[in-house]
């Protein structure tokens, strides 16, 4: 695999390809690392749109055993009160329509249900929501963009993208400033349609964002997903996968990088629920500073019915500091035993001081040594955003969260 080969020693040889990764933890000086395989499918309570369907986390339950709940402000015990707010400037290009609908739209939760606490409260709490909608045959040129900046105090929101059949479009959903947000996002694509996603986590570093993200996959359409999370001081992100129709195909980036003190958790679940899908996952994730703590799950259930299934989840992690922690945890559940493929990798190590100095030998300084090789790693996921302005902001985001590390 071309992307192991490129990779920095250490995590090549803590890969785990096919069949279930170890179970257990890793200790190297101040560095945890976890990798195991549990049923995270499994929630405490079935998906619903009621708050009082779900008991409040103690931090005990699966779902909730990595997330710090004393820093989510209150937002999954009920006591966060919405007395905050965010604007949302929406840019669209002819043809698309944006409205702002009351609770009882039929546009609303079509893509899933709240699957936590925090998202059925969301669900329950905000007031308006937004609807972009593309109708079908409709072939957007330029993309998209939602931009969100929070404005202090807690805030709840629920925004939804839908594309008619064999629609094509580009969204870019920018979250900036400060906020304790709890949000659902709902993705729906009709038959044929081709989405793609571009979710940035850009947040000043005392924000709170708990969301999850419902997509559904009509008949032959596609999806890509690509989410980068910088800010926030806890940032909770759910993407979930269902399938309409059967051809559906799903493609899930992730870019992370967990500075000082942040806390950055990434959970999937990609549902083949459908015959002749194809999913594929790939999260890479950067860490440096005391008290960094990135969690990546990545779930994909295969259901009896999903005959013929293609699928495959990865999640990589490079630890820059001591003092920082990554719980990757990868999950295949196949309930049938007619598909066509289905496999994991996961892959936790250090900063290769061997490329580093190999670097250096040709007269390369350091610091540019060391960006070179960051840069490296992140660079298939960059590259598939397709936005040369978010390309170039995220790669100097990168390259100054480096130096602040110098």
């Amino acid at each position: 695999m071309a992307e192991a080969q490129n990779a920095p020693k250490d995590l090549r040889q803590a890969t785990v390809q096919g069949g279930p990764p170890p179970v257990g933890s890793t200790t190297a000086g101040s560095i945890a690392v976890a990798a195991e395989s549990t049923v995270a499918t499994r929630m405490s309570a079935p998906p619903s749109y009621d708050v009082a369907a779900f008991p409040v986390p103690h931090g005990r339950e699966e779902e909730w055993r990595f997330t710090p709940l004393e820093r989510l402000r209150g937002l999954h015990d009920g006591t966060a009160v919405a007395d905050g707010g965010i604007r949302v400037e929406v840019t669209t290009p002819a043809g698309v329509t944006q409205e702002t609908v009351d609770r009882d739209d039929p546009r609303l939760g079509r893509a899933g249900k709240p699957v936590d606490r925090v998202a059925a409260q969301a669900y329950s709490s905000f007031e308006k929501a937004s609807v972009v909608t593309v109708p079908k045959d409709t072939v957007l040129d330029e993309p998209i963009r939602i931009a969100v900046h929070g404005e202090g105090g807690t805030v709840f929101s629920h925004q939804v993208v839908e594309l008619g059949a064999f629609a094509e479009a580009v969204v870019v959903i920018d979250h900036t400033g400060d906020a304790v947000l709890a949000a659902n996002v709902d993705y729906v694509l009709g038959d044929g349609a081709k989405l793609t996603v571009v979710t940035v986590q850009d947040w000043d570093d005392t924000a709170v964002h708990v969301a999850q993200h419902n997509a559904l996959i009509g008949r032959d359409a596609s999806f890509k997903s690509v989410v980068v999370t910088f800010g926030g001081d806890v940032v909770r992100l759910h993407p979930r996968v269902s399938y309409a129709g059967t051809g559906g195909e799903a493609e899930l980036f992730g870019l992370y990088f967990t500075d000082r003190g942040q806390h950055q958790e990434h959970r999937l679940l990609v549902d083949h629920n459908v015959p002749h899908c194809k999913s594929n996952v790939v999260y890479k994730g950067a860490l440096q500073g005391e008290g960094a703590h990135a969690v990546w799950i990545g779930d994909v259930l295969i259901e009896a019915a999903a005959e013929g299934t293609d699928t495959y989840e990865m999640n990589r992690n490079l630890v820059l500091t001591d003092g920082a922690r990554v719980d990757s945890v990868p999950n295949l559940e196949i309930e049938t035993g007619e598909i066509v493929g289905a496999g994991h990798a996961s892959a936790t190590g250090r900063f290769d001081d061997e490329q580093l100095f190999y670097l250096m030998s040709r007269g390369i300084p350091a610091g540019e040594a060391r960006r070179l090789v960051v840069r490296g790693f992140f660079a298939e996921l960059v590259q598939q955003i397709g936005l040369p302005d978010v390309e170039e902001r995220l790669l100097a985001k990168i390259d100054a969260e480096l130096e602040a590390s110098v």
